[in-house]
């Protein structure tokens, strides 16, 4: 049987994980009978998606993002549309995508799920034409999106600290949104998160019905709530309730216009990224074929017919 060809493309500085060891756990676990792989590491910002795209033009099978979110967006954005599957070994910060998809955040559980080679087409989006796989955003979202991103520390708690300095003296700002079915919507929002996937990172998750694969983003509109109720909040977020909250509206659609009052960041997978004021959001359905772990169903499945054979 003729070896797939894989390619590894690792950006050393996304999270706290050390990344000199994993050209070691590649090689240790990687099963060399049905791979012939390569390993490429980073060297600057977009620097993943000219590899990734000299890659399907390569001919690659498989390209696989060793980073955070922001590095899978990269990656993933020159796959989209193409024969070329995704890896994913989450190794950034809050490694959103990879929580919903529940990837292992191990180097060897995430390579052992390459080895097993099971993959599934997930929905992408665009706002503005740029590329997004699990989650954009605008209002303080995106402002704490830019003040992580001039960090020098990464990880959970440099994230929370923006988050305290920040919030209490945030003003929420006005938006204007046309749904595709041409409702309008007008607010004075803390935030609104456009989910393809379910969460932030750190399993914050702001959306949990969203799934990446239904053809819609779960337009999530939250009010600013009050300082002492913020404990309450976090609590949602993390027991995946967050949209039984009075303060957070989610709609369900595919394309959406949202009309801000002035051109500022937006948070695009986790990287702040500044746009005209005028944003146009749209699905593309089933567009990425990504490696995943087998599903409880198919399990399932699979078990209830190895019983009926034997």
């Amino acid at each position: 049987m003729k070896k797939e060809r894989l390619l590894f493309i690792v950006n050393p500085i996304s999270g706290n994980t050390q990344k000199e060891s994993f050209p070691a756990f590649a090689k240790e676990v990687i099963d060399a009978t049905r791979f012939d792989y390569d390993i490429t590491f980073t060297e600057g910002p977009k620097h993943a998606s000219e590899i990734s795209r000299q890659a399907v033009a390569d001919k690659y099978d498989i390209v696989v993002a060793v980073g955070g979110d922001g590095t899978i967006n990269e990656v993933a954005r020159s796959l989209i549309n193409t024969d070329t599957k995704l890896g994913i070994i989450p190794s950034g910060s809050g490694n959103g995508l990879a929580r919903h998809l529940n990837i292992p955040l191990s180097f060897e559980g995430a390579l052992n799920l390459i080895n097993k080679g099971l993959s599934s087409k997930i929905d992408t989006a665009t706002i503005n034409n740029e590329v997004f796989i699990s989650i954009a955003g605008v209002g303080f979202d995106a402002l704490v999106a830019k003040l992580f991103a001039e960090e020098a520390g990464r990880g959970f708690f440099t994230y929370f600290k923006i988050v305290a300095a920040r919030f209490q003296h945030y003003k929420p700002k006005s938006y204007e949104l046309i749904l595709k079915n041409g409702e309008r919507i007008k607010t004075r929002a803390f935030f609104i998160a456009f989910a393809n996937s379910n969460q932030f990172g750190y399993n914050t998750t702001i959306a949990p019905q969203a799934e990446l694969n239904d053809g819609l983003l779960d337009v999530c509109i939250v009010q600013k709530p009050n300082i002492f109720e913020m404990p309450l909040i976090i609590n949602l977020l993390l027991l995946k309730m967050i949209h039984k909250s009075h303060y957070v509206q989610v709609l369900k659609t595919s394309e959406l216009i949202v009309k801000r009052k002035k051109n500022k960041v937006i948070n695009l997978d986790g990287e702040p990224v500044k746009l005209k004021k005028n944003l146009h959001i749209k699905v593309n359905p089933l567009s990425l074929n990504v490696i995943i772990p087998r599903t409880d169903e198919e399990k399932k499945h699979r078990t209830s017919r190895l019983f009926h054979q034997s």
